[in-house]
């Protein structure tokens, strides 16, 4: 389990379908500890959130990163948040939906991002040091230091999706922290400017 940046950790799961980790992350912001998109745990990130938790809060950023939310939720007795658009398509319970605009626990800004793969595709924000970016399945980090959309055939207008993530670059952040691949430490904002630039 990796300490990413302060109050951040990652763990991952290595998909051999996808050729990609799925990433986890636990965030310890003030009172508030959260699991983000969880995957399966290692024995090391179990006991690093044990050590550190307990967990309040789990949040997906999309209908198709439930991952072991399930499980975990269980296992620490949390609330769950789920984007309010993908509510009706992910086989769970949650105990809040949440939308545009909305400040979650912990002072997490949420982003939702459209013309995405589903319509509650959310980027979640964090105004700590100088910006940190979430994001479930809007990027994906890969190969390493960039970044990339998914393959084509998820979205029904490409060009479309590709317009929705510019509302990014209104955002401050130096730190992009993925669901899927390697996320980005430094640099993160010009990774995603170079993503968009028009084609010549």
């Amino acid at each position: 389990m990796k300490n990413l940046l302060p109050g951040i950790w990652q763990w991952s799961w290595f998909s051999e379908e996808k050729q990609l980790d799925f990433n986890g992350l636990f965030l310890t912001v003030g009172e508030h500890k959260i699991l983000i998109d969880p995957p399966p745990m290692t024995g090391e990130a179990s006991s690093t959130i044990l050590r550190n938790g307990p967990v309040d809060y789990i949040i997906v950023t999309n209908r198709d990163h439930v991952r072991e939310a399930a499980r975990y939720q269980s296992e620490f007795h949390c609330q769950l948040h789920v984007p309010e658009a993908d509510a009706a398509q992910i086989d769970l319970i949650p105990t809040k939906t949440f939308k545009d605009g909305e400040l979650l626990p912990g002072g997490i800004w949420v982003i939702q991002l459209k013309d995405q793969k589903s319509s509650g595709e959310s980027a979640l924000f964090i105004q700590q040091g100088k910006g940190v970016l979430i994001v479930g399945d809007a990027l994906i980090g890969k190969p390493a230091s960039s970044v990339r959309m998914l393959s084509d055939e998820k979205y029904a207008d490409v060009r479309r999706a590709q317009d929705g993530l510019r509302r990014l670059l209104k955002y401050n952040f130096e730190s992009l922290l993925v669901g899927d691949g390697a996320s980005i430490l430094t640099g993160a904002k010009q990774a995603l400017e170079r993503l968009l630039q028009p084609s010549s």
